[in-house]
């Protein structure tokens, strides 16, 4: 029985997001260092780099808190300031097709998350990309999650 990396990537980030740790090690194969590179391009991970150990590759990534300020409802004077509240938004990644069950997608039926906001990672026959580059090149293929 084969493991699903894609979802121990996703589950690693989502933990590590959840207790606020900054480094994820995920073991490295082509699909793995295609869906990073992707979150990399994208904003969600700030930094990776390979690391060997004992005859096995690793990417060790750097992860990006989003943080968003929260404006005081109350005037401030210039001779007073009141300090302003950071609220942690949590990155939501979701994994659609699974080893079990296998979700297709032609190109026009692509979903859009949260109107365009949010992310699809697809599978096509022309490597993994997401949802924007596919409907770009005109192909579908497999959608293996879902980000925002």
């Amino acid at each position: 029985m084969g493991r699903d990396t894609i979802a121990d990537i996703l589950t690693s980030i989502r933990n590590a997001e959840m207790h606020k740790k900054e480094l994820v090690r995920i073991a490295s194969t082509n699909i793995t260092e295609n869906i990073v590179k992707i979150l990399l391009r994208e904003g969600f991970i700030e930094n990776v780099r390979k690391h060997r150990e004992r005859n096995t590759n690793f990417l060790v990534s750097t992860l990006r808190h989003r943080r968003r300020q929260r404006k005081s409802p109350f005037k401030t004077s210039l001779k007073r300031t009141i300090l302003k509240k950071t609220i942690l938004k949590r990155t939501i990644l979701k994994r659609i097709s699974r080893p079990g069950v296998r979700i297709y997608s032609n190109y026009q039926r692509i979903p859009k998350i949260l109107g365009g906001m949010g992310l699809v990672i697809l599978s096509t026959s022309r490597g993994i990309m997401t949802d924007r580059e596919a409907r770009l090149e005109r192909i579908g293929g497999e959608i293996l999650c879902y980000i925002w």
